[in-house]
């Protein structure tokens, strides 16, 4: 929580990835769950330092990120919804990446 607001967002947005890529095997439950906490985690400490558009965002995402760690254990045999996570969670890390600002490119020549 020592770095700067956009590596952290940076890495919001890997564990959604994560998120994502993982949901591809039902084998990845635990791990699933595991980066759902530390996503949350990562939204409490990180979206008071972020612009209040973005923090309203993150709620929104730390939001849907607990409504999916409270039902996981029920979708997740269900492939498609599995499918449905990994893609929402494609769509909040690309959303995130965004938002930390790490995707500019840089005025070097």
């Amino acid at each position: 929580m020592q770095d700067g607001l956009a590596t952290r967002l940076g890495g919001l947005a890997a564990n959604l990835a994560r998120i994502s890529s993982f949901s591809d095997d039902i084998r990845h439950l635990q791990a699933v769950n595991d980066l759902l906490i530390e996503s949350e985690q990562f939204i409490e400490c990180t979206a008071k330092d972020a612009e209040l558009k973005d923090q309203e965002r993150l709620v929104e995402l730390q939001l849907e990120l607990a409504g999916w760690q409270f039902r996981l254990r029920e979708v997740w045999d269900d492939e498609s919804k599995r499918r449905e996570i990994a893609d929402v969670a494609k769509n909040w890390s690309n959303e995130v990446l965004e938002m930390s600002g790490l995707l500019k490119t840089s005025d070097y020549g």
